[in-house]
């Protein structure tokens, strides 16, 4: 497939990419303007200009008991927005074709972190489904967080009000697990000790 070769050439408008192209990291730190742009093996996929009241409702309400579960541990927590990048081999900007804005991540291995976010898979990744995402979105997501091995992943619906966590295994597979829903909790196998009560998430959105 082609790819952009102009990787120093700022583009100010999301018009002026060609959409047939595949681009790189060196490319995405490039572009100037302001529409959320998420990169999937070289390809663009345009986020939601903003999350929604509830979707950020529900974000904090997820972000802040890891923050408090995880002070003075070493994983760390970071909500979007927040560049993941996933290399193939090589971590140089131009080799990099995949960068995600997952809506909460916990990272574990701070070799991982720099100044412009994390370079390789966090331990938890948390995305939060809305109108706006795509079925196609979605599967890719599915397929890159289980490639670079993401350990857990968590899928929150907004509108039918439960948690799916998908677990690694030790083929490197994800397993489903069951759907957790109102007044039950979650646990988490990265974070032995972890608790979220499902009623303290959507628990009176309104």
């Amino acid at each position: 497939m082609p790819y952009s070769k102009l990787q120093d050439e700022s583009i100010h408008q999301f018009n002026d990419i060609d959409a047939s192209l595949s681009y790189s990291y060196a490319n995405y730190l490039n572009w100037l303007f302001d529409d959320r742009i998420e990169l999937i093996k070289g390809k663009i996929f345009k986020m939601s200009p903003a999350p929604s009241r509830v979707h950020q409702k529900i974000s904090i309400r997820i972000l802040n008991p890891l923050v408090n579960f995880l002070k003075g541990e070493v994983c760390e927590v970071y909500s979007a927005p927040f560049d993941v990048r996933f290399p193939k081999e090589s971590k140089a900007d131009k080799d990099v074709f995949t960068v995600l804005q997952p809506d909460i991540c916990v990272v574990c291995d701070k070799n991982k972190l720099d100044d412009r976010g994390c370079i390789g898979a966090p331990d938890i990744v948390v995305e939060i489904l809305s109108p706006g995402n795509t079925k196609m979105e979605l599967l890719h997501k599915y397929k890159v967080y289980e490639e670079f091995g993401v350990k857990e992943y968590w899928v929150v619906s907004q509108s039918d009000q439960n948690i799916l966590i998908y677990t690694l295994n030790g083929l490197g597979k994800f397993e489903p697990s069951k759907q957790f829903t109102l007044s039950e909790k979650i646990t988490s196998s990265v974070l032995p000790g972890f608790e979220l009560k499902l009623d303290d998430v959507f628990g009176d959105l309104n």
